[in-house]
């Protein structure tokens, strides 16, 4: 039938698939506030999954390298990436490396027992 397309579940509507889509579109944009700086600007990112991210390609920076991703003013990871492909209407950047961030200090020495929260004077 003209008009009408099959997907893997059902036939659709092109009007029904353009509803579906900009639905989606507007998922993204009121989801996680994910983000990731290149000097003073904030790109949004629309998705991130475990093999890499997805940024709108109308602002879509040339990115490679090390990055930090936020969600609001949290970093949730640090990464290496490099640009992999255009899909869609996205840029996708693939992650070399993907870490959570530490929260404190690497040593260089192995710590045997646990660190003391405290002392308690004894008079």
């Amino acid at each position: 039938m003209p008009g009408i397309f099959m997907t893997e579940a059902a036939y659709i509507s092109p009007e029904i698939r353009m509803g579906l889509e900009a639905a989606r579109k507007a998922a993204h944009r009121h989801g996680r506030r994910l983000r990731v700086q290149v000097g003073d600007i904030w790109y949004p990112i629309r998705s991130m999954d475990d093999d890499g991210i997805e940024i709108a390609l109308d602002v879509a920076p040339k990115l490679r390298g090390h990055i930090e991703i936020h969600e609001g003013p949290r970093v949730i990871r640090t990464a290496l990436i490099v640009a992999a492909e255009v899909r869609d209407d996205v840029m996708r950047y693939a992650f070399k490396r993907a870490t959570a961030p530490r929260n404190e200090a690497p040593v260089d020495y192995v710590r045997l027992l646990p660190a003391s929260a405290g002392l308690i004077e004894v008079q």
